[in-house]
């Protein structure tokens, strides 16, 4: 018999300082492609177009300069303080977003399956994703950016609870 999940409350553990470092190289990657077009346009649409260029040629380096701000000195801080995750007895459950905040449960016994993935920039930073999978498209939690041997040893203790929920189901 498996016990109900307790209530959804704040997960007790932060990711590590070093996703703060993921965020903001990837808010300077997505700034760099804009800043790349705000300069294309600079370049090759004159000022005299007329329309709404005038206007654009003023508006889109601010806009630019404020993705950049937000995105590079702003949002890993708060994404940092913001996104947490838990492993309980009976659940993994997660808290993200910035805007939208999102808590996502999964009870340990409906455990599928458990999988750990590194992206191009997660294994320059030694991070690692652990996605915790059920049958359901919905109950699938994502622990980003947790350092590389954590997410491993989350991922086998997780992945060893599931199987014995499973054995004593049988």
């Amino acid at each position: 018999m498996t016990t109900a999940p307790s209530p959804v409350r704040e997960p007790a553990w932060s990711l590590p300082r070093a996703a703060i470092g993921l965020w903001t190289t990837e808010g300077a990657i997505s700034a760099v492609f804009l800043w790349l077009g705000i300069g294309a346009f600079l370049l090759f649409v004159p000022a005299s177009a007329g329309g709404p260029v005038p206007v654009l040629r003023w508006v889109l380096p601010t806009l630019g300069l404020a993705q950049l701000i937000v995105s590079v000195g702003i949002s890993p801080w708060v994404k940092h303080r913001i996104h947490r995750w838990e492993i309980t007895a009976e659940a993994a459950y997660t808290r993200t977003g910035w805007l939208t905040q999102t808590w996502t449960l999964v009870p340990i016994s409906r455990i599928q399956t458990v999988d750990v993935t590194r992206g191009v920039l997660q294994q320059m930073f030694g991070l690692a994703t652990v996605a915790v999978l059920t049958a359901s498209s919905q109950g699938t939690v994502r622990i980003w950016h947790l350092e590389h041997g954590m997410a491993q040893r989350v991922a086998d203790d997780l992945a060893r609870r599931a199987e014995m929920v499973r054995d004593q189901a049988t």
